[in-house]
């Protein structure tokens, strides 16, 4: 824990009371070095939900007092040939809350306006805090997976246990996929309505028409692959993932898909935060001080809870 003196908003800017921060995996991949170029020293946290205190000039849709949700991507250039083209996600020049940029892992940050998420006063502001990164990521992958009936979640933490209710509401049938002989977790996925759940290395009992994979381990993409029907997708979700082992062609043969998701647009947190209300998402949280900061990490990566840890200032 380090006191620093109160920063003040800039042009453009909000100054927001954290009243919740989700840790998230990208986090740990931040801490442990897997991510390149970070801003050092860097305050983590990029699933922000708080309430603004100082408005800087030139911010003329938000006001003080407004409960509002801050992302990961928290800055874009607005003229690169991604910007403009309503691909935003990939820009040239960004900046990330929690990487490139300070977080959430506080009790007040500065945040680029136009990235944060009007929020109301619905929900609590704990529940809420986990919609930021694991269920808009979710909702994208969601999204890019494109018309599926049957599909698959491999590794079903913070983000997945968001997607299924989502996928369960818009009447998609789920297959959770957890490590193997983890019993818990194959009964937390049953519990969201997953109408099956077994260990990764299983195949399910019918053909998926996409998978998506939440858990960083690059040896399940060629499993994914192999449980996908002639013409699936397989989605890869994470930031970041170790190397994905050699594999026959036969499993990407039959226009089986392979692509990956990268960051999130603002349209894609209009579109989630407005559903939201409508299927009644619920999500389980593990609640830390902020001065546990350190535990939480430690026990997202052991895997010591189910759904999504939360640090409270």
């Amino acid at each position: 824990m380090t006191e620093l003196p109160q920063r003040h908003p800039g042009p453009g800017q909000i100054r927001v009371r954290v009243a919740a921060c989700g840790v998230c995996r990208t986090d740990l991949h931040v801490v442990d070095g897997e991510l390149p170029h970070p801003q050092v020293p860097i305050i983590p946290g990029h699933e922000i939900v708080g309430r603004i205190d100082a408005i800087g000039s030139g911010v003329l849709d938000l006001h003080a007092g407004q409960r509002v949700g801050i992302p990961w991507l928290g800055h874009t250039c607005g003229v690169c040939r991604f910007c403009t083209s309503g691909r935003e996600n990939l820009c040239d020049h960004p900046l990330f809350n929690g990487y490139t940029r300070d977080g959430g892992f506080a009790t007040e940050t500065i945040a680029d306006a136009r990235f944060a998420f009007p929020l109301g006063e619905a929900g609590d502001d704990e529940a809420l805090a986990p919609l930021l990164c694991a269920g808009l990521i979710g909702w994208r992958s969601l999204v890019i997976a494109g018309e599926c009936k049957n599909l698959g979640l491999y590794g079903f933490g913070a983000a997945a246990h968001i997607l299924a209710q989502v996928a369960k509401f818009q009447g998609r049938s789920v297959f959770a996929f957890t490590r193997p002989g983890d019993a818990a977790a194959q009964n937390f996925a049953r519990s969201l309505g997953a109408v099956w759940a077994g260990g990764s290395d299983e195949l399910p009992p019918e053909p998926l028409d996409a998978a998506i994979i939440f858990a960083t381990v690059g040896s399940l993409v060629p499993l994914a692959l192999a449980a996908v029907r002639k013409g699936g997708r397989v989605v890869c979700a994470g930031i970041h993932m170790s190397d994905i082992p050699s594999f026959p062609y036969g499993l990407l043969w039959e226009e089986r898909q392979l692509v990956s998701v990268a960051n999130l647009t603002r349209r894609d947190g209009i579109d989630f935060l407005a559903q939201v209300p409508k299927i009644g998402i619920v999500t389980k949280t593990t609640r830390y001080r902020l001065d546990q900061a350190n535990e939480a990490l430690a026990d997202l990566r052991a895997g010591r809870f189910e759904g999504a840890a939360v640090l409270v200032p």
